[in-house]
C-alpha cells in the first residue's frame, strides 16, 4: 500500500473484488479466437499492443518522454519475456482446457513467488510458510492428477504459465522503486509489442473487423483490470488483497459454463480448496511477520 493513500480497506477490496470479475473476459475471448482459428501469438501481439497503448498516457504523464527510456532495460526485456511467455503459454492452455481449469493450474503462481523470493531474493521463510508451499503444491497436484489421468498439453502449458508469472512477480518485486508502476507496465508492454511484431510476418492472418474489436477489447480489459488492482493496493494491505485473487476462479467458472458449457470435476473442487487454503495461510502470515 502506498504511504501516502489513506487506509480504506473495504474500497481496496471492492476494487480487487471488480478487477478479478472481469479479468476472465481475457480469458473468454482469447479461448473464442483460439477456436476460430488465430494463432495465438497474434492475440498475445494485441494484448501487448493495445495494451501499451492504453498505458501510454498514464506512462506519459508520471515521467514524459524518459517513459521509453527503461532505467534498467535488460531486466524490462526479461519481464516483458516472462509476462508475454506466460500469457502465450495460457492462451495456448485455454486451447484445450476450460478455462476454471487452467485458471485453477495456473494460481500455483503465488507458491512460486514463495519459492523464488527465497532462492533469488534472499528472503525469509519460515517452516510453517515452506509446508503451506507443500500444501499448495498437493493441491496443484490433485487438479493435475499426473498417473491417473492423461495429462494434456494444456495442463503443461497452464503449469508453465503459472511458473512464468510467478517469476515475472518476483522480477517485478526485485525493481520496485525503480520507476513508477504505470511506467514500468507500459514499458513491459512495449518492450512485448516489439519483440511479437518481429515474429508476425511469419504467420499473419488479417483479422475481421470483428476480431480487431475482440483483441482492442483484450487490451482494454486487461488495463482496467491492472488499474483496478493497482488503486486497491493503495487503499488495502496486500496480505488483506492477495488471497481475494482467487475469487477470479469463481467468475472463471461461471463464464465458461455460460460460453462453453464447461464445468470442473470434483478433483479440480477439491485442489483449488487446498491450494486457496495454503495461499491465505501465506498471506496470513506475510501479515504477522511485516506486523
Amino acid at each position: 500500500m502506498l504511504p501516502s493513500a489513506t487506509p480504506r480497506p473495504l474500497v481496496g477490496v471492492g476494487l480487487m473484488l471488480a478487477a478479478m470479475a472481469i479479468l476472465p473476459v481475457i480469458d473468454v475471448i482469447a479461448k473464442k479466437l483460439g477456436q476460430a482459428g488465430m494463432p495465438i501469438l497474434i492475440v498475445v501481439w494485441a494484448r501487448a499492443l493495445f495494451g501499451g497503448l492504453m498505458t501510454l498516457p498514464f506512462a506519459l504523464r508520471a515521467e514524459g518522454a524518459r517513459a521509453f527510456r527503461p532505467a534498467q532495460p535488460l531486466r524490462q526485456l526479461a519481464r516483458a519475456i516472462l509476462l508475454f511467455g506466460a500469457t502465450f503459454l495460457f492462451f495456448q492452455a485455454l486451447k484445450t482446457l476450460p478455462i476454471a481449469d487452467a485458471l485453477a493450474i495456473f494460481f500455483v503462481n503465488p507458491l512460486v513467488v514463495v519459492v523464488l523470493s527465497a532462492l533469488a531474493l534472499r528472503e525469509k521463510v519460515g517452516p510453517r510458510r515452506w509446508a503451506a508451499v507443500a500444501v499448495g503444491f498437493a493441491g496443484t497436484l490433485i487438479i493435475i492428477r499426473p498417473g491417473l489421468v492423461e495429462v494434456n498439453s494444456g495442463t503443461l502449458f497452464a503449469l508453465g504459465a503459472g511458473v512464468a508469472l510467478g517469476s515475472y512477480f518476483v522480477m517485478t518485486r526485485a525493481m520496485a522503486g525503480v520507476a513508477n508502476a504505470m511506467v514500468l507496465n507500459f514499458q513491459t508492454s512495449a518492450i512485448g509489442a516489439a519483440l511479437l511484431t518481429l515474429a508476425l510476418p511469419v504467420l499473419w492472418a488479417a483479422p475481421s473487423a470483428v476480431q480487431w474489436a475482440m483483441l482492442a477489447a483484450l487490451g482494454v480489459i486487461a488495463t482496467l483490470g491492472h488499474v483496478l488492482i493497482t488503486r486497491a493496493y493503495e487503499h488495502a494491505e496486500a496480505s488483506l488483497l492477495a488471497p481475494l485473487a482467487f475469487t477470479e476462479i469463481v467468475m472463471a467458472t461461471l463464464l465458461g459454463f455460460l460460453f462453453f458449457g464447461d464445468l470442473p470435476d470434483r478433483w479440480t473442487v477439491l485442489g483449488v480448496t487446498i491450494l486457496i487454503g495454503s495461499a491465505i495461510y501465506i498471506s496470513v502470515r506475510e501479515r504477522r511477520a511485516k506486523a
